[in-house]
């Protein structure tokens, strides 16, 4: 909590500080020099991503695989099998198969699988847009 504002007036002070002795040249070369590190970590990403995928392991190469099928499924239990899964233990509590005191099986927490599957969406969406275009996508640079 501040109480006094002293971190407001150490920020004022800060800024005007900033202001008296940084050029908008030294400004610009600053940011220049933050998006080319910015720009190298990407392409650090991108090697390491392109490397990945070409391993010879399903381990290594495998996961955002996995990741789809695992969500695929997921999907495919919230929406087609659990509906028709409670609809069956319905009606097989009602014809006495299965005991009335036993409830049916949970229906899952699906936030964060549905923010996970989204964004594996978009980005198979953005590589589809890619495709559409006609961009080259193997070119690196």
């Amino acid at each position: 909590m501040n109480l006094l504002g002293i971190g407001k007036i150490v920020e004022s002070v800060g800024n005007i500080t900033d202001e008296l002795f940084t050029s908008k040249e030294e400004k610009l070369k600053i940011a220049l020099e933050e998006k080319r590190m910015e720009n190298q970590l990407m392409r650090g990403q991108l090697e390491i991503n392109k490397a990945e995928a070409q391993h010879s392991s399903k381990f290594v190469a495998g996961w955002r695989p996995f990741i789809g099928w695992v969500g695929g499924i997921a999907l495919a239990y919230q929406f087609l099998i659990y509906p028709v899964l409670t609809w069956f233990w319905t009606l097989a509590q009602a014809k006495n198969w299965i005991p009335a005191a036993i409830s049916p099986p949970p229906v899952f927490d699906s936030g964060p699988l549905f923010a996970i599957v989204t964004g594996m969406l978009g980005i198979g969406s953005m590589r589809s847009y890619d495709k559409l275009k006609g961009t080259d996508t193997k070119r690196v640079g």
